[in-house]
């Protein structure tokens, strides 16, 4: 019965094995390591660039609203608007529109909402319901309310603050509405890369400036959007969601002294692109180490696995008592020279055994 052959490693086998272990784990370790090191600096320096973007742009739009409030005050502590005399606060009112040109109309209110003065010389109407007058007559140091202006279509921000007699009482309400389209250009037109860009919501979540003109003139409600519901929670840090294309976005938020919420938003894709170039660069290099390791590899184990195999085959045929076998090898300095020779030695001895046989 024929002896079943048993499944075992050759030379070359562990000799490839050994190596690839020996070589591929520390370099597999080390690009673990990098790749780590390299997603957590790429996180930092995308929220890093996101959030000084939608900062930048937050400020500008603090100081651009700051600046229409002290322009209101500074008005509406001049006595011709004390007077609560539109004789008086028309040229005032008139010279405000002309002197800033996004302001499209001044105007007051006494403190039942009637209008008094107006820089366009129209004839006045009743502003007793409109948020802006309700706010200062409940206290605040501005009324503000973000519309949809009727003749332009666009959005447009009425500011008011209040005007008070010698007391300090309220005794009317100044205000004007202005357009937005420098505020707009100023935040559609800045950019973070290709895909990297911001948009402005109020309060409420409505839209004031996004490059979509179909979000800015219908107001669209961003009320249910990640981030500006993570701005109503306190949640800082980078968001991560999927946009309406399906694409994965990361994104930063500012909210403005007012309470306003400047949005910055960039695709993933692009945001962690050194990743993935370093993630490809270490796979090629993977690859180049690998094939480089198994070439390596099969050329030492053919000059260890040949000459070894030549001189099991020759001892094998030295066992079957076949003397002319030739010993390849003994040339060799190494430990299979040693072999080779230590087998030339032993069929010179089994010869002049076999000698001494027949001549005894």
């Amino acid at each position: 019965m024929a002896e079943a052959k048993t499944s075992r490693l050759g030379i070359f086998q562990k000799i490839l094995l050994t190596t690839l272990i020996v070589s591929l784990v520390p370099l597999t370790l080390i690009w673990l390591v990098e790749h780590r090191t390299t997603s957590s600096l790429a996180q930092q320096q995308a929220e890093q660039q996101l959030k000084g973007f939608s900062r930048q742009l937050a400020t500008h739009v603090d100081d651009w609203l700051d600046m229409n409030q002290r322009l209101l005050r500074q008005n509406a502590a001049l006595a011709a608007m004390r007077s609560m005399d539109a004789g008086l606060q028309n040229p005032v009112l008139k010279e405000i529109s002309r002197t800033y040109d996004w302001i499209y109309l001044a105007f007051t209110i006494d403190t039942r909402g009637r209008n008094i003065g107006r820089s366009d010389g129209k004839a006045t109407k009743f502003y007793g319901d409109r948020l802006y007058f309700r706010q200062v007559m409940e206290g605040a140091p501005l009324g503000r309310q973000v519309l949809i202006g009727k003749t332009s279509g666009k959005p447009a921000l009425v500011l008011s603050v209040p005007i008070l007699d010698g007391t300090g009482r309220i005794q009317g309400v100044l205000a004007i509405a202005m357009t937005l389209t420098d505020l707009s250009q100023t935040i559609t037109e800045a950019s973070i890369g290709r895909t990297g860009y911001a948009f402005l919501l109020d309060e409420t979540g409505n839209v004031i400036a996004h490059r979509s003109k179909k979000f800015t003139s219908s107001r669209a409600n961003f009320s249910r959007h990640p981030v500006f519901i993570a701005s109503k929670t306190s949640t800082s840090g980078l968001q991560t969601f999927t946009d309406s294309d399906g694409r994965e976005t990361i994104a930063a938020m500012q909210t403005t002294r007012n309470g306003w919420v400047l949005i910055a938003r960039q695709d993933a894709i692009e945001a962690f692109e050194p990743v993935r170039q370093a993630t490809t660069q270490a796979v090629i290099l993977l690859v180049v180490t690998l094939v480089a390791v198994v070439a390596i590899s099969w050329m030492v184990s053919q000059r260890l696995a040949t000459p070894i195999r030549k001189l099991t085959a020759a001892a094998d045929q030295l066992s079957k008592g076949k003397l002319d076998v030739e010993i390849s090898g003994t040339e060799r300095k190494d430990e299979i020279g040693d072999m080779a020779r230590a087998v030339q030695r032993l069929g010179v001895s089994i010869r002049y055994a076999i000698n001494r046989l027949k001549k005894g």
